[in-house]
This record gives C-alpha cells, structure tokens and sequence, in this order.
C-alpha cells in the first residue's frame, strides 16, 4: 500500500497534467483551479513541487504557462526570463 507523501505526489503529477491540458484547450480558469489545488496538496503534506511544475507556473496569478500562448520567454546574460500576462516574472540561471 503507498504512502500518503506518494499519494500526494502521484496527485501533484495528475493535477499538473491536467493544468496543462486545460491550458492546451484554452481553459485558464480551470488550469489555475488545478495549479492552486496541487500547491494545498504540496502544502499539506509537506512536500516540495516538482522543478517542472515551479517553471510553468506563475507565482503570482497561478496560471499554467504557455510560451508563446500566455508567457513570453526571453534569456538574458546568464539567465532565462519567464513573464507571465500577469506581469509576473520568473528568472532561471543557464
């Protein structure tokens, strides 16, 4: 039987792909509804997001990103800038 932290894990992983689907389908409320659900589940069991989930998130307004779609991507000296439509920005070393 799994344990809770990997129930919860496998739960962050589903929300995630279902983020990005409904991202894909252009359903950013349900996406963001998604991407806030998996971040209580994070916060409850004590667990850390996984990196890939960090990067297409938005800190800011939850939204599941896109780029191109809802975020525009730019690399900078040395790092990669994410901002989100919201105006969000999220910088990433290279």
């Amino acid at each position: 039987m799994p344990s809770e932290e990997q129930l919860a894990a496998e739960r962050i992983e589903r929300l995630q792909a279902l983020a990005k689907a409904a991202t894909s389908a252009g359903e950013t409320d349900r996406a963001r509804a998604y991407v806030r659900r998996a971040r209580r589940v994070a916060e409850r069991n004590r667990l850390s997001l996984p990196p890939e989930f960090k990067r297409f998130t938005c800190d800011r307004c939850d939204a599941y990103l896109q780029p191109g779609v809802n975020a525009r991507v730019r690399t900078r000296d040395g790092h990669v800038v994410v901002t989100c439509d919201c105006g969000g920005h999220a910088r990433y070393p290279y």
